[in-house]
């Protein structure tokens, strides 16, 4: 399946879709040091947010989809160097709307859990917008 959203978003900072399938995402993060937010290298927890929603984004997988309210828990402690799995199933669909649900895995360790509420709109969420 062809990825259709988010397509110049940078792997580095956000992950990597690794699988994609109808209603179905796996994103890898490789964290590095430019995520370490202490001198105990302590991943900031932004950085997980974004490869989750970055997940929750491949899932839907439309060019107009956009997050509309989220839910996170931040389970355990990343560390600068750990490879973090994120998986997003779709759970619910109600016309435009879709309700994800995101887990983040460490090897066997659950990292993340998340629901992210999406909606897909009809243009793109910049087109007309005025600066």
């Amino acid at each position: 399946m062809e990825l259709k959203t988010h397509l110049e978003i940078n792997p580095r900072l956000s992950g990597k879709v690794a699988e994609l399938n109808e209603g179905y995402a796996k994103v890898v993060l490789e964290t590095s040091e430019v995520m370490r937010a202490d001198p105990q290298g302590l991943v900031h927890g932004g950085f997980a947010f974004g490869a989750a929603d970055y997940a929750a984004m491949s899932a839907v997988n439309d060019p107009n989809v956009v997050l509309s309210k989220s839910e996170s828990k931040f389970v355990a402690p990343i560390r600068v160097g750990e490879r973090v799995v994120f998986e997003a199933n779709i759970i619910k669909r109600n016309e435009a709307k879709q309700t994800v649900e995101v887990i983040g895995m460490i090897r066997d360790k659950q990292v993340f859990a998340g629901t992210f509420y999406t909606v897909v709109l009809e243009q793109h969420v910049l087109e007309g917008q005025r600066r």
